[in-house]
């Protein structure tokens, strides 16, 4: 497997180890996650259940102009 090697502040490493710690992830793993969602980014689980989930009235689908009728060519 390959290996790739990071030189970082030790502020960053600090930053970075809170960060993996409080998503319970290996170092490792957390900074693969994160590469990985920067160069393929994914939606997160459930977002497909909020369509249709806006109850506001005031949010609605302004009037559409009616369409021309074309000749048949």
């Amino acid at each position: 497997m390959p290996q790739l090697s990071l030189y970082v502040t030790q502020d960053q490493f600090q930053k970075i180890e809170r960060e993996a710690h409080a998503d319970k992830m290996s170092l490792s793993k957390w900074v693969v996650s994160q590469i990985m969602n920067k160069i393929e980014p994914r939606y997160p689980e459930g977002w497909a259940d909020l369509f249709g989930s806006i109850s506001d009235p005031s949010f609605s689908r302004p009037e559409q102009p009616v369409l021309e009728t074309r000749e048949f060519l």
